[in-house]
């Protein structure tokens, strides 16, 4: 069945590898970019909408929900990609860090989530909401040097619990999808002699968020996918 699905940080490697594994579903797949966007969404065409916006700006996030409600009538699922890393210990982990890994990695998300939230628990159908963490902030000793982003990271988890204690009862259910090192043209350029063989690879995740998101998953409650390869 076709969906309605919001995709941010969809010109991300992951990103890219999503809306390339759902636009063979013949879903209506809505993306965000940055304001003056570069068209990194002009390859596409007409397969999906995009629109231009500050996901830190929480009134500009609930604008953009109410607009595509009403457009649309539904919001089926929303794959909430945007996110950024910053290394660092407690020794070197300023309230800058802090508060820049917390607007990037939690405030984007949670911006979407809650408009989209409130709008899938009034739909018949319920919804699909998908969150990225991040493996330090399930193993302590893997945060060590990255605190500031497993500290952001880990609030997605507790938020996924609050939603889906909310809203399981109406078919809206929150998924924690956990990747370790994903396999893209940065990591490899950063860490050169690792072994890319046992990272993942983005369409792999794209793969498990398209079922997670399908009909086939429906009786999921309460999940956290950890996709950790081989690392």
């Amino acid at each position: 069945m076709s969906k309605n699905i919001i995709i941010t940080g969809a010109s991300g490697n992951l990103g890219r590898a999503t809306v390339d594994k759902l636009l063979s579903g013949k879903h209506h797949l809505i993306l965000t970019e940055p304001p003056g966007g570069s068209g990194a969404f002009s390859e596409y065409g007409d397969k999906v909408e995009t629109h231009s916006l500050d996901l830190m700006n929480e009134e500009a996030a609930e604008a953009l929900i109410g607009s595509l409600v009403e457009s649309h009538g539904t919001v089926d699922a929303a794959i909430l990609l945007v996110g950024g890393y910053a290394g660092g210990s407690i020794k070197n982990t300023t309230g800058s860090t802090l508060r820049k890994m917390f607007a990037l990695n939690f405030e984007t998300a949670y911006f979407v989530a809650r408009p989209v939230f409130n709008q899938m628990i009034l739909q018949r159908g319920g919804g699909r909401i998908i969150l990225i963490g991040a493996r330090p902030a399930i193993k302590t000793e893997d945060a060590r040097n990255n605190l500031a982003y497993s500290l952001s990271k880990s609030l997605l988890f507790r938020l996924a619990d609050v939603l889906n204690a909310e809203g399981s009862a109406r078919n809206v259910i929150t998924t924690v999808v956990v990747p370790s090192t994903l396999d893209t043209p940065a990591n490899r350029q950063a860490m050169p002699d690792a072994d890319f063989g046992a990272w993942v690879r983005p369409e792999e995740v794209a793969e498990a968020m398209a079922w997670i998101i399908s009909d086939k998953a429906s009786a999921l409650r309460e999940p956290v996918l950890k996709m950790y390869g081989r690392v």
